[in-house]
């Protein structure tokens, strides 16, 4: 294919930057549909809801002779945020959640786990990761030396130009370089599979099944039924999804496309404005993606192959400025795809109901107040799932984001250890408080400390009451 003057600039830069041939390719047809007008939306008149779905609690045990398709599967982790949001510059997923055990401790020892049942080196096990986190993962990870078996176990997401709202050049930024530079979104899993080349060393080991979830996502965990179920009906795609509640509304939801009958996920940047009342309608559309997929790699090829190399990805389309910090800066677009929009990529697509205890992402310090509390606990097979008395729900934490977070005022706060939630409804703390040990809380509580200076919860038992420290 020939290609313009302006494309050949993309091509150059992201080149000289190290990214491999197959992202640029993606990126480049992502330019394309832009410059022809597309952005990517999905009106509401364009899609029907779900009704229903299949549903985890409904769908046959696994068999005993299952196990083997644990020797076809692999296990890709993304893993390539910072832990930004609570003032980290480090990997997630290298948090203490539990008893100092971090994320990336979870995962190898459940990987781990799950290679004694097959005795052998599979399923498969990688991250994708960032430059940003990339080193220190890896050498974290050197304390379970079996995990690697000498081998490389990580390959890197790509990075992608912002582009020029108006020219759609890529754009240049003197002031800061680092900045003309954005994520692709997890869409690049398949460009980036490609250009590491694992997805051929994958198919060449005899490996057909890919789970690919979130790292800070320990709810993701490897579910023989979900595989079962996975391969006994010849998914290309399976996605996980979870009932919206009033919390996830402007979360992205899945949908059918009318044109043509196929699975969709809608996210609010691909919503326009006037169909923002019925993609928050969580009446109408019901279910949201948790990012926990399961894929068949050979079709993932034959699909590649198919479309000369790039899954036709739907189009997320951001406005921002090129300095975030400076809305005077030139205007860009940041182009973006979703890893679970490609559901609709597939003709044999699926999604199945979930529990919501299959999504406990960390995302803020009152996250992870739940699971370093005694409403979780750790399974033998080193799953950190919620106590039998939650019956699945656990409590609702909001902590004042002005005091609470950042990890470091957060573990000043709770240096004493987490309170008891085991039969918390809901907790709040409003004001600075240190939290002393020995503090229980059952059904609703909130703590409101009005004043700037830090104020003790002082030990004891606290039931369905507002404390004014």
């Amino acid at each position: 294919m020939t290609i313009s003057p302006l494309e050949k600039n993309i091509e150059t830069k992201m080149t000289a930057a190290g990214v491999a041939a197959p992202t640029v390719a993606a990126f480049l047809g992502a330019v394309r549909r832009v410059i022809a007008g597309e952005r990517g939306m999905v009106s509401e008149s364009d899609v029907d809801p779900i009704p229903a779905l299949p549903r985890l609690t409904d769908i046959p045990e696994p068999r005993s002779e299952s196990e083997h398709l644990l020797k076809k599967l692999v296990v890709v982790k993304l893993n390539g945020g910072l832990g930004t949001g609570m003032g980290l510059e480090s990997a997630k997923s290298l948090l203490p959640v539990k008893g100092g055990d971090t994320f990336l401790d979870f995962i190898a020892r459940q990987i781990l786990q799950l290679r004694e049942k097959t005795g052998t080196h599979e399923p498969g096990f990688y991250l994708m990761n960032s430059f940003s986190t990339q080193n220190e993962t890896l050498s974290y990870l050197r304390k379970y030396p079996s995990l690697t078996d000498g081998e490389a176990i990580d390959f890197l997401q790509n990075m992608a130009p912002k582009i020029d709202a108006n020219t759609f050049e890529p754009v240049t930024w003197s002031p800061q370089p680092d900045l003309e530079w954005c994520p692709p979104g997890h869409g690049d899993i398949f460009p980036a599979l490609v250009g590491s080349g694992l997805l051929d060393r994958l198919l060449d080991r005899g490996i057909l099944f890919m789970f690919v979830s979130n790292s800070d996502n320990l709810g993701a965990t490897v579910d023989l039924k979900l595989l079962q179920y996975f391969a006994s009906q010849d998914f290309s795609f399976l996605m996980e999804v979870a009932e919206r509640t009033a919390a996830d509304r402007k979360g992205g939801h899945l949908a059918q496309r009318k044109s043509t009958g196929r699975l969709l996920l809608r996210e609010l940047a691909q919503c326009p404005n006037d169909d923002e009342s019925h993609f928050q309608n969580i009446e109408r559309h019901r279910f949201f993606n948790t990012n926990n997929l399961w894929i068949r790699l050979d079709r993932v090829k034959d699909e590649l192959e198919r479309n000369e190399g790039t899954l036709p990805l739907p189009l997320i389309t951001n406005s921002k400025t090129v300095d975030p910090r400076d809305p005077s800066s030139t205007k860009v677009l940041q182009l973006e795809s979703a890893m679970g929009a490609a559901i609709e990529c597939f003709d044999q697509s699926g999604a199945i109901v979930v529990p919501r205890t299959r999504f406990a992402p960390v995302k803020t310090t009152s996250d992870l107040l739940v699971l370093r509390s005694d409403a979780c606990r750790v399974t033998e097979d080193h799953r950190l799932i919620l106590v039998e008395e939650r019956v699945d729900s656990p409590p609702l934490v909001d902590l004042d984001p002005k005091f609470y977070k950042l990890l470091q005022d957060f573990e000043r706060s709770f240096s004493e250890g987490p309170p008891s939630l085991i039969r918390c409804v809901s907790l709040k703390v409003t004001g600075p408080a240190r939290f002393a040990k020995g503090v229980v809380c059952e059904g609703k509580v909130e703590f409101i400390n009005s004043s700037t200076e830090t104020r003790t919860v002082p030990a004891g038992h606290y039931r369905n009451q507002i404390v004014h420290l």
